[in-house]
């Protein structure tokens, strides 16, 4: 399956990114006034291979949920238990993704890929209602060995978790959704995000390490220094990406790597999330390079190691508000943007069609 998915993924449609930037010359506005809205929506246009690409709608939101065995080494002051009892937040509509999936008309599908905590096996949380949160259990195994003392997965680990990604991506697609919005829940899941950007960038790890959901000073000098000791351990090899992700990364992180896989090949937009969504990417992207033309940063996470990831990938995020609590819902503010920038394309007038003279 993953050989098949990188394989369909190929580059931006030259003649139908042409065409776009020509219509946005006619349009009735000065050249260049969307600023970036512009280059997405050519860029979304070169994806489709289709002048003017399709409105990216309607939304799917997938939360890839993993617990992680670094979590002994106190990296996080939240107990690993609070990654199953979200889960049933979500499932419940109670948490932030919920509220915004909710304004966004998105649809939310929680993916347990590796919870230490067994969890109910659901279809949907509400079944007579068809935009209820959908539980999918694909549980690789529960939770991440300590990546401070082994590899986080085996080479088959990983490889499962990328497969269940692009799995969900297929779903999702053929289910009818126009663009796909990355999600994550796992404490702890900042450590090893940290640990793949310095891989695949090779950032210091005082650069790609975060505070995640809030530590102290001591706590995120070790914290440094856990992800420093992670790599010097494994050494791994950003030129085989399965090997970092079973190295030092965790199961949501690769089953996003999956899910990005996907959507690329189906030529479909991912929106990405936070610090843990673009460490996917990196995955990704080493995976396939021509992925990327797939991605949009929903926004810059206050997390130092995510404008590392972003700037390597070539990524311009959409917003800015200094967020960090994943789940998703970074990319969810973003997604009137991206709508934004393609509807221009399809409803905005020309100078010829509204008469108004050009200068």
């Amino acid at each position: 399956m993953l050989e098949t998915t990188i394989a369909a993924i190929r580059p931006l449609d030259e003649a139908a990114m042409a065409a776009a930037r020509e219509l946005h010359g006619r349009l009735t506005k000065p050249a260049g006034s969307l600023g970036l809205l512009e280059d997405l929506s050519v860029r979304l246009a070169g994806l489709a291979g289709a002048c003017p690409p399709p409105i990216p709608e309607p939304a799917a939101v997938a939360i890839f949920a993993g617990d992680h065995g670094v979590h002994a080494q106190g990296v996080s002051p939240w107990p690993q238990e609070v990654t199953a009892q979200m889960i049933g937040n979500f499932l419940a509509g109670g948490a932030v993704v919920n509220a915004f999936a909710r304004q966004a008309g998105a649809s939310v599908t929680v993916v347990d890929v590796g919870v230490a905590t067994p969890l109910p096996v659901g279809e949907v949380s509400d079944p007579a209602d068809p935009s209820a949160p959908r539980l999918v259990a694909a549980s690789v195994r529960p939770g991440t060995r300590d990546l401070t003392v082994t590899a986080a997965l085996t080479r088959d680990e990983a490889l499962e978790a990328v497969r269940t990604g692009i799995r969900i991506a297929d779903e999702l697609i053929d289910a009818g959704a126009g663009i796909l919005l990355t999600g994550d829940m796992g404490i702890g899941n900042t450590t090893p995000a940290a640990a793949l950007i310095a891989a695949f960038t090779g950032a210091d790890p005082l650069d790609s390490t975060g505070r995640g959901t809030g530590i102290d000073d001591p706590t995120y000098a070790r914290k440094v220094a856990l992800v420093r000791a992670a790599l010097a351990r494994h050494a791994p090899d950003p030129a085989d990406p399965l090997g970092v992700l079973a190295a030092v990364g965790g199961l949501e992180h690769a089953a996003l790597a999956g899910l990005i896989l996907g959507a690329a090949a189906r030529r479909t937009p991912v929106l990405l999330d936070g610090v843990i969504a673009v460490s996917a990417a990196l995955a990704a992207a080493a995976f396939a390079p021509d992925a990327v033309a797939a991605m949009v940063a929903g926004h810059r996470s206050a997390e130092p190691g995510a404008t590392v990831a972003l700037r390597h990938l070539g990524l311009d995020p959409l917003i800015d508000l200094g967020l960090r609590l994943g789940e998703g819902t970074g990319a969810l503010l973003a997604l009137p943007v991206v709508t934004g920038a393609v509807r221009v394309l399809h409803d905005v007038a020309t100078f010829d069609s509204a008469g108004v003279a050009e200068k």
